[in-house]
């Protein structure tokens, strides 16, 4: 039997550095192509879309990724892993919605149903909810772009108010518009647009589904779509273990194996002990680039790619990351997380080293500042989830 082929911290640090268009040699050069290969671009910050395509594209354009979400509808915003906003190119949809995003929906709408219910607006909840969806559907597809707001006031049952979190500090009362949104954006029937704005805004407008699939969606078998994706991630991010693909996609366990049964994989030995997989064919030895620097935003992929994180991020995790494991804004050298960046409130970039990492990657780390500081221009961008790092840094 042929020995266990063997990919170390610093070859995956390789792979990692050309697969995810880091490394000057290996930039992207079109945004839908690039989220294709990213198998997504994390959204819940929205800054993150346009930070995380600016450190990976020769050339970085605000206006050709909103022309990609907004205009070409070639790019599209939805609700997938860990119940995680991501940008996906539009053909990816139906994929992650048969593989992840399908299963969201029976415990949320009979949760809502509950709360309906308990909090008398209705007796019979789950009919007060479909009229509800219908009345917002019809409100939507009447104006073609609209937000929470103005649906509130266009739709009567979405102004009722549902309370929560009763003999909790953190108690109050949550608008029917977030919880029937939710609900049709989870189901694929209504999609966030084009903020109100910058491109740094959460104020979305809503438009419909059907503006972005015209042709309505592709039904797929979840386990065949799981496969597919399982695939897609390990094309991306391998080789990586069943943990790391579990926690990625939000997967139990059991539908974690499966998928990855379903395909053609090679076991890998990594350091540390840990056996990792690849796809069949995708083991063969990947040179180093040259050392490269690059600023990632909050919420990276590459920083969430996986759940075991040593070989990338090393001991930093508590430094960059919120109590709640959401990843800060990073600095990385050489396929390493060197430490955290963030602006002040006049824009100015800062930067904290955690990792000695010589002159070399200091000026390369300088150089890297200086372009960002040039692309974003007057855009200050504050991340959602403040980590130790970032509070340092702006005290």
């Amino acid at each position: 039997m042929a020995a266990m082929r063997r990919i170390s911290d610093r070859e995956r640090r390789a792979r990692l550095a050309v697969r995810h268009h880091l490394a000057p040699s290996a930039k992207a050069t079109d945004v839908v192509a690039l989220a294709e290969r990213m198998v997504g671009l994390h959204a819940t910050d929205p800054a993150t879309v346009f930070l995380a395509a600016a450190a990976r594209l020769k050339k970085p354009d605000v206006a050709a990724v909103e022309q990609a979400l907004y205009e070409d509808r070639t790019l599209v915003r939805t609700l997938c892993m860990r119940r995680t906003l991501f940008v996906l190119p539009v053909a990816l949809v139906p994929i992650v919605q048969a593989a992840v995003t399908e299963a969201l929906v029976p415990p949320e709408r009979k949760r809502t149903v509950r709360m309906i219910e308990e909090a008398g607006i209705a007796r019979d909840g789950a009919r007060w909810l479909r009229q509800a969806e219908a009345e917002t559907i019809a409100a939507i597809e009447a104006r073609g772009e609209v937000t929470g707001a103005d649906l509130s006031k266009a739709v009567p049952r979405l102004r009722k108010q549902i309370p929560y979190g009763e003999g909790k500090t953190w108690a109050g009362k949550m608008g029917m518009t977030t919880r029937v949104l939710f609900l049709l954006a989870c189901e694929q029937r209504v999609v966030r647009g084009r903020p109100q704005g910058s491109w740094t805004s959460t104020r979305y407008r809503w438009a419909p589904m059907t503006s972005w699939l015209p042709e309505g969606m592709a039904a797929l078998k979840p386990d065949e779509a799981r496969a597919e994706l399982a695939r897609r991630w390990l094309a991306a991010f391998g080789p990586g273990t069943v943990a790391d693909l579990k926690w990625w996609t939000g997967w139990t366990l059991g539908q974690t194996r499966s998928a990855v049964a379903e395909l053609d994989t090679v076991e890998v030995e990594l350091d540390h002990g840990d056996t990792g997989i690849v796809l069949a064919g995708d083991d063969a030895p990947v040179r180093s680039p040259k050392p490269w620097a690059a600023l990632l935003p909050s919420l990276d992929p590459s920083v969430m790619g996986w759940a075991e994180r040593g070989w990338y991020l090393g001991p930093h995790k508590s430094a960059l990351f919120d109590r709640a494991g959401n990843a800060g804004p990073t600095v990385w050298w050489d396929g390493r997380v060197v430490g955290g960046w963030t602006q002040q409130a006049d824009g100015e970039i800062v930067w904290q080293a955690l990792d000695e990492i010589g002159a070399d990657g200091q000026r390369a780390v300088e150089r890297e500042i200086e372009r960002l500081q040039a692309w974003l221009g007057s855009a200050v961008v504050l991340p959602r989830f403040p980590t130790p790092v970032h509070r340092g840094l702006r005290e």
